[in-house]
């Protein structure tokens, strides 16, 4: 692993660990937050594998009990509890989101580079879901309607908003690390 590799996924990591804080509970106990924008970002820049390996980092650091996740909480409790399933799952999101661009997006140019950006964001936000909602009824026993209106459909106009976002600075900041 090159140099610059390990210093943007440390770099991808750091940046979790700042925004995924900055968060907004909500009634169902799974809080919103700006981690998932984070994590799209390091997809998009860092590829699946090194994508992957900024957000296990994350998750290890709050594992180990610094206050990374939402709220300014840590712990390996956090990370077993009913939100485990969505911290564990920003591993897959940066994944997906990775893999996905990385296999099409990154050779295109123009609209053509932004829709293969939104369609692995999208790709791993759906894998998110699956595996955090799951989680999230196997801890909780709730059903998956219940679920499903707890841990998703909150979620979704947010989300909208954070993919376009990641996506425009996505693109600037692969740009800006071309002349690197």
């Amino acid at each position: 692993m090159k140099t610059k590799d390990l210093v943007l996924c440390a770099l991808c990591a750091a940046i979790t660990c700042i925004l995924a804080p900055l968060s907004i509970p909500t009634p169902g106990g799974v809080p919103i937050s700006l981690a998932t924008f984070a994590v799209m970002l390091s997809g998009l820049v860092l590829g699946a594998r090194l994508g992957a390996l900024s957000q296990l980092i994350y998750v290890l650091l709050g594992s180990v009990g610094l206050p990374v996740f939402a709220g300014w909480t840590g712990g390996f409790g956090l990370v077993m509890g009913m939100t485990g399933g969505y911290i564990v799952g920003y591993i897959l999101l940066a994944f997906f989101t990775g893999l996905i661009y990385f296999a099409k997006g990154k050779k295109e140019t123009g609209a053509a580079k932004y829709v293969w950006m939104v369609l692995g964001m999208l790709a791993g936000t759906a894998v998110l879901y699956a595996f955090g909602t799951i989680w999230f009824m196997k801890v909780t026993g709730m059903d998956l309607a219940g679920s499903l209106a707890a841990c998703v459909l909150p979620f979704l106009p947010g989300d909208a908003v954070k993919i376009a976002g990641a996506a425009i600075l996505g693109g600037r900041i692969e740009k800006a690390l071309s002349h690197v």
